[in-house]
């Protein structure tokens, strides 16, 4: 097995509306501009580019393909793309790097969820003849989901609200954060609801951002970072889309995928989740296992900052950054896709002396 590893990460700022165009050219060029001075390479060196991103969100035919206005015409690329968040597009580069075919690969995403209504447009991800017609948008979806839990006891208001409280502190020392701050649980306690029993704090804002990763494998990793973020797992898996039929206090892709790359062992520095709402990140901590020597999201997570189909790339971003600074040693990151954690990814990010 080729060893893979993050040796770069860039992202642009969270920011409730961009005023460029539904492409993401504007937000991607000063992120790969940041990771070729970083790293000390051109486009040229990069062996394979692959992005994640959306038309729906985009509101045009192709929008990835526009986007790659920001990498430039000249010399040709090898360039792929999934119509889901980034970090999927990051797992299909990862493939590509074991193949031996390719020594590097720039993985970015981009969204500009200010330009239409994003509850309403994220209900197209719902299967189109059962769920669909019922009019469910994602925040009410969640809101059923945060509801049974408050229901059945699986969680309190109180400990949603906690979330919101450490992920608003987390963002202090990030400048480019959405939302930041602190705040109390009564405080937040006190605010109304959007969507019974969701109120704002419960939900991560709409964000326009882009972020992009380098990855690189073997020697060339090494060559490109001191301390390169090694991948040591990654894997992805689905649940049903038949959300009546599930327990939607509970995420089983979540708990398989994380006992695939984990083998059980749990003992991280950091987890970076992608969880859009307070609730389901109580749901992720239970089935992932984490236990309460991990910090969860020391970036703030997506409660501060949630931009589209790249917002769980960037928990791979946050993590692997960690490492690469040395402020963590072993890492966990999660991505989401789809509603109510329908969809899971998990990586595991280790350093190495």
């Amino acid at each position: 097995m080729t060893d893979i590893a993050v040796v770069g990460f860039a992202h642009a700022p969270h920011v409730r509306e961009t005023y460029g165009t539904t492409n993401g050219v504007e937000m991607l060029v000063p992120c790969f501009q940041a990771l070729y001075e970083k790293l000390r390479i051109t486009k040229s060196d990069i062996g394979f580019w692959c992005s994640g991103s959306s038309d729906y969100l985009a509101g045009r035919s192709f929008s990835f393909i526009s986007a790659i206005d920001a990498i430039g015409a000249v010399p040709p690329i090898n360039e792929s793309h999934v119509e889901m968040d980034a970090a999927w597009a990051l797992y299909e580069a990862w493939v590509k790097l074991i193949t031996g075919e390719v020594d590097t690969a720039l993985v970015y995403g981009f969204g500009k969820s200010s330009a239409g209504t994003l509850r309403r447009t994220l209900s197209l991800q719902l299967d189109p003849y059962l769920v669909a017609p019922l009019g469910l948008d994602s925040v009410s979806l969640a809101g059923l989901q945060a509801r049974i839990g408050l229901d059945s006891g699986k969680w309190t208001a109180e400990q949603m609200a906690e979330v919101a409280v450490q992920a608003r502190a987390a963002a202090k020392n990030r400048p480019d954060a959405q939302i930041s701050g602190d705040v109390t649980i009564e405080e937040l306690l006190a605010q109304p609801y959007i969507a019974d029993p969701l109120r704002t704090h419960d939900c991560a804002p709409v964000t326009d951002g882009a972020a992009a990763i380098v990855l690189a494998s073997g020697d060339r990793a090494r060559e490109l970072c001191e301390n390169p973020a090694w991948i040591t797992g990654i894997e992805h898996r689905i649940d049903s889309p038949n959300f009546g039929a599930a327990d939607l206090t509970s995420a089983p892709s979540a708990r398989a995928v994380a006992h695939a790359v984990t083998g059980g062992d749990t003992s991280f520095d950091i987890a970076e989740l992608h969880a859009p709402f307070t609730h389901q990140e109580l749901i992720l901590r239970e089935e992932i296992g984490l236990n309460g020597n991990t910090a969860i999201n020391p970036s703030g997570g997506p409660l501060t900052g949630n931009p589209m189909f790249s917002g769980g790339l960037e928990r791979i971003g946050f993590a692997a950054q960690a490492i690469m600074d040395g402020t963590a040693g072993r890492a966990l990151a999660h991505a989401t896709g789809g509603a109510v954690l329908q969809q899971n990814l998990v990586a595991v990010l280790e350093g190495r002396n």
